[in-house]
Formats: C-alpha cells, sequence, structure tokens
C-alpha cells in the first residue's frame, strides 16, 4: 500500500501541469476493470470548455485524485474521453510515439491473422480500440486503404502524418500499389463536430502523383489539386472477386467482417444437400448471395437501396464462373418477407419456399433504449424466414447490433421458431473475421453475430 500511495504522489507531481477530468467511482471502476471510455454522465463536474482544447490530452482521476491513465478529450460526443494510455499525463509526442509502434503492432497481427493472397486481398488493418487505437479504423481494399479518423483527438494532421508513415512503410515492404482516402463516418463527424477532410488523397505511390517528399502524407491544398489516384479497384474475398469505389458505399465499402461467413454459409448450405432456391435479405453489395451462387441454383439478392444493387450486379459480372440464376430486387426486409409469407401460406406450393435464406440487416439498436424494438423487428424477419424454409433447409442469420447480446439473439431465434412450429438445430455460431478482434473487457467490440441453422 505504501508503495502505490508513493507512485500516486509520484503521478500526481506529474499531473500538476497536465489537464485533468475527475470522473465518478462507478466510472473508475469501469475503467480498472478494461473499458476505455468515459461518458458525460460519468464526470464530476462538467469542464469549462476553455480549459480543455477539443481533441486534447487529458488525465483521467477518480473523487480521490488518483490518476488512472490519460485519454482523448472530445467536446462534443456523448463519449467525453477514450482512454489512450494507463500512464497519466502523456504528453502528444508519446502519444503519438504509441500510436505508430500499435499501428505497426496491428499490421503485423493481420500479416498473420488474414494474410493477403489471391484469393483475400481484403480486410481491416486497424479497428479503433480493439487494437488499442481509440478513433481509428481502415480497411484495405486491395491498393486502396480507406481510413477514418472518428473523434477530435484522431482527426489531426500530426496522426495523418503517422499513420501514412506506418501504412507507407508497410505496403514497401510488401512491393505494393498504395492509395490512401480518409472516408470519415458522415454520422459521427457531425456528432464529432469534425470538419470533412479534404477531397483527395492522403498518399499515393500512383506514378502520376507523387507526394512532394515521396513519402509523407498530403496536405488539404496538395490533396485539393489530386485528380490522378484511383478510386476504384478490385479485391478478392474467398477467390470471388469484387468491385470497390471509394467515393460510395456504407462505412468503409463491403462487410470485411462478414468474410468467414459468408464462406461458411456456403459450406453449410452445399453440405445440407438442399441447393436450390436461396434468398439473401439485404444483401448490400451481394456478399451472401454471390457466394450462395457457387452452391446454389437460383439465388434472390434483395436490398431496399438501388445503388447497392447495381453494385451487387456489378459483382456479379466479375464472377462469370458463377452459373446460378441470379436476380436483385430492390424492396423493404419486412414488406417482401411478408409478401412472401402471405403467398406461401396461400398457395402452399413448395415453389414458394427457399432452401437456404440469409438475414443480414443494418443495426436495428444504435442504444440501450433501442434494444426491446430491435429483438421484435429480428423475431418477425426469422418468423418468416422459418415459414418459408423447406424441411431440411439452412438459416443464415445476422445481427451486428452490440446493444443485443449473443444469448438475447439467440433466445428470440428460438422464440420465432417455436412460434413457426419449426424444429431448428444450431449448426455453427461465428462472430466478426478475426481480422476485426474483440476485446473481452470491451463489450462494444464484440458485435456481430451470425448463426447457421438447420431447420426441419
Amino acid at each position: 500500500m505504501t508503495a502505490y500511495l508513493v507512485r500516486s504522489r509520484l503521478h500526481l507531481k506529474q499531473m500538476s501541469t497536465a489537464t485533468t477530468l475527475r470522473i465518478t467511482r462507478r466510472a473508475a471502476d469501469r475503467i480498472r476493470a478494461g473499458h476505455l471510455w468515459v461518458y458525460r454522465t460519468d464526470l464530476e463536474s462538467s469542464p469549462a470548455s476553455e480549459t480543455i482544447e477539443p481533441g486534447g490530452l487529458v488525465t483521467i482521476t477518480e473523487t480521490r485524485e488518483i490518476p488512472l491513465g490519460t485519454a482523448l478529450y472530445s467536446s462534443a460526443s456523448t463519449i467525453a474521453a477514450r482512454v489512450i494510455s494507463r500512464t497519466p499525463a502523456l504528453s502528444r509526442a508519446q502519444y503519438l510515439g504509441d500510436l505508430r509502434a500499435r499501428i505497426d503492432a496491428a499490421l503485423q497481427l493481420r500479416r498473420k491473422l488474414a494474410p493477403t493472397s489471391a484469393k483475400n486481398n481484403a480486410h481491416r488493418l486497424l479497428f479503433s480500440e480493439a487494437d488499442n487505437l481509440p478513433g481509428i479504423i481502415a480497411d484495405r481494399y486491395n491498393d486502396l486503404v480507406l481510413l477514418q479518423l472518428l473523434i477530435q483527438g484522431t482527426a489531426q494532421d500530426d496522426v495523418r502524418a503517422v499513420v501514412v508513415a506506418a501504412f507507407s512503410a508497410a505496403f514497401a515492404k510488401q512491393k505494393s500499389a498504395l492509395t490512401i482516402w480518409e472516408r470519415p463516418d458522415p454520422r459521427i463527424r457531425e456528432l464529432e463536430e469534425l470538419p470533412a477532410p479534404a477531397p483527395g488523397p492522403l498518399f499515393t505511390t500512383h506514378t502520376d502523383s507523387v507526394a512532394p517528399d515521396g513519402l509523407s502524407f498530403r496536405t488539404g491544398a496538395e490533396r485539393d489539386t489530386d485528380q490522378a489516384a484511383p478510386t476504384t479497384t478490385h479485391f478478392a474475398l474467398n477467390g470471388l472477386h469484387f468491385h470497390y469505389d471509394a467515393a460510395s458505399g456504407q462505412k468503409t465499402g463491403a462487410f470485411l467482417d462478414q468474410r468467414l461467413n459468408y464462406a461458411a454459409a456456403a459450406r453449410v448450405v452445399k453440405a445440407s444437400g438442399r441447393t436450390g432456391r436461396a434468398l439473401d435479405i439485404c444483401t448490400y453489395q451481394g456478399g451472401f448471395a454471390l457466394h450462395l451462387a457457387q452452391v446454389c441454383s437460383h439465388v434472390t439478392g434483395v436490398d431496399s437501396s438501388l445503388s447497392a444493387l447495381e453494385a451487387a450486379d456489378r459483382n456479379l459480372a466479375l464472377n462469370p464462373s458463377l452459373t446460378a440464376e441470379t436476380e436483385w430486387m430492390e424492396a423493404d426486409a419486412f414488406d417482401y418477407l411478408r409478401h412472401l409469407d402471405d403467398t406461401a401460406r396461400k398457395t402452399s406450393s413448395p415453389n414458394d419456399h427457399f432452401d437456404a435464406i440469409v438475414l443480414d440487416p443494418p443495426a436495428f439498436a444504435k442504444s440501450k433504449r433501442a434494444a426491446e424494438g430491435a429483438l421484435r423487428g429480428y423475431k418477425e424477419l426469422n418468423l418468416r424466414a422459418f415459414r418459408l424454409l423447406t424441411p431440411g433447409g439452412t438459416l443464415i442469420t445476422n445481427s451486428c447490433s452490440h446493444h443485443v447480446s449473443l444469448q438475447d439473439f439467440t433466445e428470440i431465434i428460438a422464440s420465432a421458431a417455436v412460434d413457426a412450429n419449426r424444429r431448428v438445430q444450431l449448426l455453427e455460431t461465428h462472430a466478426a473475421a478475426p481480422d476485426h478482434p474483440e476485446v473481452i473487457t470491451l463489450p462494444e467490440t464484440r458485435y456481430l453475430k451470425c448463426l447457421i441453422c438447420r431447420v426441419d
């Protein structure tokens, strides 16, 4: 205890010139247990806006003034601070040094968990808190990298420079072309009150468009005038080919977290022997649909977004080896399944049923308060899917709402099975691909659930 008090006094001395945030006892316990977020409601008192620079470094202390670490402060978000180090009073230079080391470690991990090959050259490179890099996400699509700097503390030029230096060094070792585009999530950018990034690339090795020093990130003016860098590419997932456009798409593009689940769905459906008609609800750009087209004779992909379906059709054209009859339907998921369910119950025709159904809706629960409504939505979709499946058929059902736990999701699927009077065997349970790692003390990183079921 004496040694601990001595260390605390030393930390307090270091903090004498540092900005501090004092948080509640409950919040302190959560930070000690491994969580990294301090909500605005966790603050003992609201700091004066003029005393803390938006995106600045702050030392987190509990009510007894015991330091808990250093965090990046946000003046706008409901998450007031994100812990970046257990060391208090960290300087910006120290943070940037840690940042480079963590990026290098994350890239090294990806080389082990998701090695680049001709069959797979798209994956998540950096995953925010899951890589101890709060506020930073980066996805690779072949020779393009899409970067999201999501909070006030990371949407800054010194962070951009560190990210570009780390990526350019890593890609140079692989002798790979590289163009980095910054594409923040518009909703999060608004919540964080961040300016829009400059329109040009952060970095490119394109021969007609080289940064002044050949390495560093481009300034806003340089990016504005840079017209030669590529914005589109083709990438591979599980041997299938997809088109990518950096100027469009949700978040940073395709749902790379489903990579292994795509392959698992095709494998299980093939093994079932029921490989006639398949239905992919919320297909987006055709991820599950194209994988099922490898094993099924007829595939229908449904989405409410016409632009997503147009992208799915382009992706289909990139894979001429797929012989399944494939069609795309623009429709609301609930309305479409309701129509199919009503029709099937009226006709009782096997032609109105499917051997495999995928449900991959967007996150229904954006907050804890929305979880109850989300469960109702999941139940309706799965209930109708159960009714539409042939005996021995396969249901691949997904949730990407981190506010809905795996247990709650599984229970609502079970409830839908009972109401549909179907016997359901849970064959496999999956999460996100390993390039989207989970932190066991941070439930927010544990978001994707994929259940693969056999339905009698």
